[in-house]
């Protein structure tokens, strides 16, 4: 009988901020120069973002952890390519409704505007999600 193993708690939290990190160096200087916005402006949204995202992405990380083993059987970092692909997918769809409305009220963008940047971002960051957690399960895997 195998037992489901979880990341611990702290392992999660460096998880998620070593991920946030990571986009946001790679993002708010993209956001900057597409929308001509200060760095400081560009920094204030995408951190609030990013806050959103933060609070939101230990609970679908485990919840889809919890699936995933109830479905397979299988550990987070054992997790094929495919099933990568679903859970990075799965995350961004998911934080569109959380950053949506912020898009509007912090970075002045109306509704629709809005969605198509948060579409744009939710693009970047589930590939970035697919090659952040590939990375990451191989230099800290599961273990027993």
């Amino acid at each position: 009988m195998h037992i489901m193993k979880l990341r611990s708690a702290r392992e999660r939290v460096f998880q998620v901020i070593a991920y946030e990190i990571g986009g946001l160096l790679v993002v708010v200087p993209l956001y900057s120069l597409f929308y001509q916005a200060s760095g400081e402006e560009s920094l204030f949204l995408l951190v609030c973002l990013s806050g959103a995202v933060l609070a939101w992405s230990p609970v679908h990380n485990c919840l889809f952890d919890i699936a995933d083993w109830h479905l397979s059987g299988r550990v987070a970092s054992d997790r094929p390519h495919l099933w990568r692909l679903v859970h990075a997918s799965s995350h961004e769809v998911s934080t569109v409704f959380l950053t949506w409305p912020l898009l509007v009220w912090i970075g002045g963008h109306d509704w629709i505007e809005a969605l198509v940047v948060d579409v744009v971002l939710s693009l970047f960051y589930a590939f970035y999600a697919y090659v952040f957690h590939l990375v990451f399960d191989r230099l800290r895997p599961v273990r027993d």
